[in-house]
């Protein structure tokens, strides 16, 4: 009697069970209520993010004495458009400048003088700045430049994440040479390709970490001294020379080197950067029809 009574509750407690894994299975499977709450799988998010704007830091490079002639049009120009990534790095405190652009004035303890010290001085400052900032592209422009940044964010979109990036125009049709000093006295010659700051250049953070040996803190003066080359010269010969990369030249960067007025009208849109300049006692400037006259806008 007891055993049949057993048997017969655990054919109860199996017949429930089934009656109950069912009912689990329809609702989770069939019931529209369980469809609309399954939580939805988001997709999978990529190795290397799509560049955007504030991902690219540009840095200025500029002097007391350029504050007023050349800043003003930048801040009233590209720089309005691009204010959030754009840093002025000078050797001079500017009241005016501190109020409109705050933390993105930097004001260097580098000196005045346009020698290679103080111009290396400023370009480590802009490196270190640029390296502390996490942001993923450094692009350095002097202060007569002008950067248009649609172009600039479609050129370094270009290049993969996975590469060693260096961009720029170079000034030369050649490599530029330096003696590189050696122990026991002994120097050796060694040749490499630059971009021209006075075009602007740009580096992906990948490339400028590796740099940073040569480059962060007070070794890109030393760096620059032992070459004896100027602050360009020596970013070229910390990637050729150090860490076996290349210059990427591109046609897009423009310097007040060029005969500027080559450029018309209709390739402005495209270009990265323009300058303009003085060559012999007449301006280098690319001709642009517009409201305004040479004495109110020298930059065109």
């Amino acid at each position: 009697m007891q055993c049949r009574l057993l048997r017969g509750l655990a054919g109860a407690l199996l017949t429930l069970l089934c009656m109950g894994l069912l009912s689990v299975r329809y609702h989770s499977r069939g019931s529209p209520q369980a469809v609309r709450e399954a939580p939805r799988r988001s997709p999978p998010s990529p190795l290397s993010p799509e560049l955007q704007p504030d991902d690219v830091f540009i840095a200025i490079k500029t002097t007391r004495a350029f504050h007023h002639s050349r800043l003003e049009l930048l801040l009233d120009t590209w720089v309005s458009r691009t204010r959030e990534q754009t840093f002025i790095f000078t050797d001079s405190p500017d009241e005016g400048l501190q109020e409109r652009l705050g933390s993105h004035l930097v004001v260097t303890n580098c000196s005045a003088e346009h020698s290679h010290p103080a111009l290396s001085c400023k370009m480590a400052a802009e490196f270190d700045t640029f390296l502390a900032s996490g942001l993923r592209w450094f692009c350095h422009v002097d202060d007569d430049n002008y950067v248009n940044p649609r172009p600039l964010l479609k050129l370094l979109k270009t290049f993969p994440q996975t590469r060693d990036v260096y961009v720029g125009r170079p000034s030369l049709n050649r490599p530029i040479r330096a003696s590189e000093p050696r122990p026991h006295n002994r120097t050796r010659l060694v040749q490499f390709w630059f971009a021209t700051g006075g075009a602007g250049f740009c580096i992906n953070r990948k490339l400028a970490l590796k740099m940073a040996p040569w480059a962060s803190g007070p070794r890109f003066v030393e760096t620059s001294a032992l070459i004896r080359l100027p602050d360009d010269c020596t970013v070229g010969y910390i990637v050729e020379c150090k860490l076996g990369g290349h210059l990427q030249p591109s046609p897009l960067f423009h310097s007040h080197l060029e005969t500027l007025q080559l450029l018309g009208a209709a390739q402005l849109p495209e270009q990265v950067t323009l300058s303009y300049g003085v060559f012999e006692g007449k301006l280098n400037v690319i001709k642009l029809e517009g409201p305004f006259s040479p004495e109110e806008d020298p930059s065109r």
